[in-house]
């Protein structure tokens, strides 16, 4: 290729960027001034936008782009100079320009001098009524309008041309955003830039176990010089030799010598750690950043789409839009820009009514589709609505007793839920006959179908003549996902809490006989009781508890319950795709590691459910066998908590109690002081800031006091400063746990850390 060529590929390649931003404006300034003709702004935007794509085509020699901005160009100045009112067939003309614009500007396109010739006389008809039409052919419209997805892979980063200072600069989307400059990145280096920081963020928790074995080796010591000064009082009286007294001197000294070193270190580790994790949840943060877009991305088009399939229905409908800005993962948006576009096809023509009966029911002609999109407890949470007529309940119940799908009977006794459930069955439809747009019964079964992929859920509800919500749920992002982690033949497996409907404990008398399998009773009907050491092919753990520890996941109308060992706890886990050399793993769909470095296999539940009936099927379902609860037990480790807050201390006392541990509480360091001297307690759980007594000084005062020094501390404050932290090992604590990054699983995991599980 000469230089020429690939200067002249350059520019065709800016072109193209420039068409795409610059018709986006043009889409969206002309559906606005479909609404109000008269908009100086939405005029003004759009006439730059055309003057702009005019002056860019002339540069790299597009004639065909030249001749459609140019009457376009015409058209709107027309519009700002009174000379024209825009009506329907010009904002129908001038999208249609827009179209054959980003056609003209995609490589490889098919534009002809004939399409090109009759766009131009189209136009020239629509400025100049007196001109004949006899010549005019009508201009290939596509069936969809060009919606491009921003987020790609791109190509190299094109050589920069040269500024030209009669056009406007150029600022496409893909090149700017926010006014910064965009990095182009290829997607596999972004998705390893993730994995290598989720394994920086997992390796840093590893240090936890090294920080609590010093801690550990630290009481030891501790323990130690007061096993030799015992040693020392008992021989005393005895009468040492002048070499024995040197001995036990040396001794000390060497324990206090390694004591204090052993002290620095372990403070040292800490606060490496502390901020290796800071840095590492930084580093994390910033590349799942880095894959997030708006959720605007995945609306280029759907403005324009509803509009014309509206007109194309003779309906008026506009789409009204919350939430742009909303940050999701690119793989997320690209996943859902099929299941939302069926969804407003579907609200334009079954749930949108025609003009006349709009008005007849008190409703305005145009109708009115809402979408909203907000972030929800790690979701994100999308809400369509329609102002329509609704679904016809009754309409709906004879076409499941005419499609045999049920009884009239049944039918009859079916609640409004359980009906539109009806909607979501594969080939189903309430079209007698088939169109362009429904009939064909592919719909809302594919759109579940979709939303389930992204481990999500969708839910249909409808008011009769006052429109349908459909509420989805999915992940910011496929790169982590919330789970709940579990016990299966003392391995960890977790289950995507999306799947989960809920976790509980079985009592043996909770569980029948029903046709030779076990069930229980959960929500008004029986649900089939699995152990997941069978499906995941796991010997049996050892459980001695009374009660069984049960998931029951959901995939449409399946539910089991699985039987685990012990629930672990919900974490939120960074996945990790198998390699691909194993082919698909039975039940598994991805591997993650947990805080301490551990691997955890995430549980493929659609799969695991096919596998439940594959048993039930083959009639290998095993069952599982009731255990008891052992007839003596070791006594309970009992936990001072001194806490001023009512709600702190009365969480803290919860969890522990729920764990198997005893606990006493205390309202200030006053308190607990006493307490400690009138008890027995494996374990201190204190604040810092309280009345009368404050927990460094009750700290203090309990590492002086040789019945106490060697009780394990941990203090829980709302301070979470490098200082504080400094402070309060400094005056003896063993661990450090701020309430503002306080949660369950931290506390629990903190305190068998120090003393271990609850039974001694």
């Amino acid at each position: 290729m000469t230089p020429d060529q690939m200067r002249d590929a350059s520019l065709l390649e800016l072109f193209s960027l420039e068409a795409d931003a610059q018709t986006q404006v043009l889409s969206a300034g002309l559906l606005a001034l479909e609404r109000n003709p008269t908009q100086a702004d939405q005029l003004e935007a759009c006439m730059r936008a055309a003057h702009s794509l005019k002056g860019a085509a002339r540069i790299v020699g597009v004639d065909a782009g030249v001749s459609v901005a140019h009457v376009m160009e015409d058209c709107l100045v027309s519009a700002q100079e009174s000379r024209l009112y825009l009506q329907p067939e010009h904002i129908d003309a001038l999208l249609q320009g827009t179209d054959l614009l980003m056609r003209i500007a995609t490589p490889g396109n098919d534009v002809g001098p004939a399409d090109i010739d009759a766009y131009v006389a189209l136009m020239e008809r629509l400025l100049d009524p007196s001109l004949p039409t006899a010549n005019l052919a009508p201009l290939p419209v596509a069936s969809e309008p060009v919606a491009a997805l921003m987020i790609e892979e791109l190509p190299p980063e094109p050589e920069p041309a040269p500024p030209v200072a009669s056009d406007p600069p150029r600022q496409g989307k893909r090149m700017t955003e926010g006014g910064e400059r965009v990095l182009r990145v290829t997607a596999e280096r972004l998705n390893s830039l993730l994995d290598l920081s989720s394994k920086s963020l997992v390796e840093t928790q590893r240090l936890k176990p090294y920080l609590a074995s010093m801690q550990r080796l630290k009481r030891i010591q501790s323990q130690s010089m007061r096993a030799l000064d015992s040693l020392d009082g008992q021989l005393k009286p005895l009468g040492l030799s002048l070499e024995a007294e040197e001995a036990l001197a040396d001794a000390r000294r060497m324990l206090s010598e390694a004591q204090a070193l052993l002290a620095e270190k372990t403070a040292e580790l800490d606060e490496f750690g502390w901020q290796a994790g800071q840095r590492a949840q930084v580093l994390y943060d910033t590349a799942l950043a880095c894959r997030m877009r708006p959720f605007a991305d995945v609306l280029a088009g759907q403005v324009r789409m509803v509009r014309d399939l509206g007109r194309s229905l003779g309906k008026q409908v506009r789409l009204e839009i919350e939430g742009e800005k909303t940050q999701v993962d690119r793989d997320v948006l690209e996943k859902l820009e099929a299941p939302l576009t069926h969804l407003l096809r579907n609200a334009v023509d079954h749930g949108i009514e025609m003009p006349d009966q709009r008005l007849l029911a008190g409703k305005p002609a145009e109708g009115l589709i809402r979408l909203r999109a907000s972030h929800q407890a790690g979701l994100l949470v999308l809400e369509l609505s329609d102002d329509g007529n609704g679904v016809d309940l009754e309409r709906l119940r004879g076409t499941i007793v005419d499609r045999h799908l049920s009884t009239l009977d049944t039918a009859l006794n079916l609640s409004e839920e359980e009906l539109l459930t009806f909607l979501f069955l594969p080939g189903f439809s309430l079209r007698d006959t088939v169109t362009e747009v429904s009939g064909r019964g592919v719909g809302l079964d594919a759109v579940q179908h979709m939303v389930r992929q992204l481990r999500g859920a969708v839910v249909l509800e409808q008011s009769a003549g006052q429109g349908s919500r459909f509420h989805l749920e999915v992940p910011l992002t496929l790169s982590v996902v919330r789970s709940l982690v579990v016990e299966v033949g003392e391995e960890a497996y977790a289950f995507p809490l999306a799947h989960i409907e809920r976790m509980c404990d079985l009592a043996p008398d909770d569980i029948v006989q029903l046709e030779g399998r076990q069930h229980f009773w959960h929500e008004g009907r029986h649900v089939g009781l699995v152990a997941a050491s069978q499906l995941l092919q796991r010997p049996p753990g050892q459980n001695n508890d009374e009660t069984l520890k049960v998931v029951v996941i959901r995939e449409r109308d399946a539910i089991y319950g699985i039987a685990v060992e012990r629930f672990i706890g919900e974490r939120t886990l960074v996945v990790l795709p198998l390699d691909a050399r194993l082919g698909k793993v039975q039940d598994i769909s991805a591997g993650a590691l947990l805080d301490d470095g551990s691997v955890v296999l995430i549980v493929d539940v659609e799969d695991m459910l096919r596998s439940v009936d594959k048993l039930l099927n083959t009639g290998r379902l095993e069952r599982i066998a009731r255990r008891s609860q052992q007839a003596t037990e070791a006594p309970r480790k009992r936990v001072l908590v001194v806490d001023d807050s009512l709600t702190v201390r009365e969480l803290q006392r919860k969890l522990l109690l729920n764990r198997g541990y005893e606990v006493a509480v205390a309202v200030d360091g006053m308190d607990g002081w006493n307490a400690l001297r009138s008890e027995d307690f494996d374990l201190l759980i204190t604040d810092i800031d309280m009345p009368r007594m404050d927990g460094i000084e009750l700290v203090t005062l309990l590492r002086r006091d040789s019945r106490l020094q060697s009780l394990p501390v941990m203090v829980v404050s709302y301070k979470d400063r490098e200082e504080d932290r400094r402070r309060g090992l400094d005056a003896g604590a063993d661990y450090y746990l701020a309430k503002a990054s306080f949660h369950d699983d931290a506390l629990l995991d903190a305190v068998v850390e120090l003393i271990g599980g609850p039974r001694a």
